[in-house]
């Protein structure tokens, strides 16, 4: 089953990134000649993705004007937050008449870059390759904290032999908090199906990590190893880096 459509989360406010968004969205701060959102946007393409829905709130009249100018494919549709900041969670539950209420489809943080690492298949393949809808309601893009810039926590999630997740801070029975060691990052890449919001809180806003954690504990929640570079781009610090990364991998076969 091709996965045909995205959803491109650009609404927040990008503090971290100030003072680059007092008068920009974050998702158009430009990295390497190109705004953040056109990375995402490229590997959609190439991907072969019809529909990308973007939802908006900060600034959102530039996004908007960004969507005017995008020639399809992918279709760009937006998803008006103006009224009320969602957070992830909430976002995508918003836009999920947009999206489509029955099949599996991308979700992209837009301060995400990622390369696919020469001769292997894109990531997006790869996610879509492993999706299995019998068993999962969730399936995450984990980066290799070698290859990866931006990024300063200890990991996110341990990625178990079958694929299945599990949080690198968990709390045992006793009520103890333990911490996992060898935990990958998450990217903010990822797909998710559309049942997982039956789970979601009644609040408008709340975190895609409510949803995860409720497929954690059905043993829905999947993740796959990223084989190439990940570049989180959430301040300004992080841009000189990212552009770096790229310059030395602009002539690999899967690089942009």
């Amino acid at each position: 089953m091709k996965i045909g459509t995205a959803m491109l989360l650009a609404a927040g406010l990008g503090t971290r990134m100030r003072p680059l968004t007092e008068k920009m969205p974050k998702p158009l701060v430009p990295v390497a000649g190109k705004a953040l959102i056109d990375h995402a946007m490229d590997r959609l393409r190439a991907h072969g993705v019809c529909r990308a829905v973007v939802n908006v709130h900060w600034l959102a009249d530039q996004l908007e004007e960004w969507a005017a100018h995008q020639q399809p494919p992918p279709e760009v549709v937006i998803s008006d937050e103006r009224a009320q900041l969602l957070e992830t969670g909430g976002g995508i539950r918003h836009a999920l008449p947009l999206l489509g209420m029955d099949a599996p489809f991308f979700a992209i943080n837009t301060d995400s870059i990622w390369l696919d690492a020469p001769n292997h298949p894109p990531a997006l393949q790869r996610l879509q390759e492993a999706w299995d809808d019998a068993r999962m309601d969730a399936l995450l893009l984990l980066a290799d904290p070698q290859r990866s810039t931006g990024y300063h926590g200890a990991g996110d999630f341990i990625l178990q032999t079958d694929g299945r997740l599990q949080r690198r801070v968990a709390t045992t029975d006793a009520g103890t908090v333990k911490t996992a060691s060898a935990a990958l990052p998450f990217t903010g890449i990822y797909v998710v199906h559309p049942r997982l919001f039956e789970a979601a809180p009644d609040a408008p806003a709340f975190s895609m990590n409510v949803l995860f954690d409720a497929a954690l504990a059905q043993g829905r929640l999947f993740g796959i190893a990223h084989d190439g570079w990940w570049l989180h781009v959430g301040e300004p610090e992080a841009i000189g880096a990212a552009e770096e990364v790229l310059s030395q991998h602009a002539g690999t076969s899967n690089s942009t």
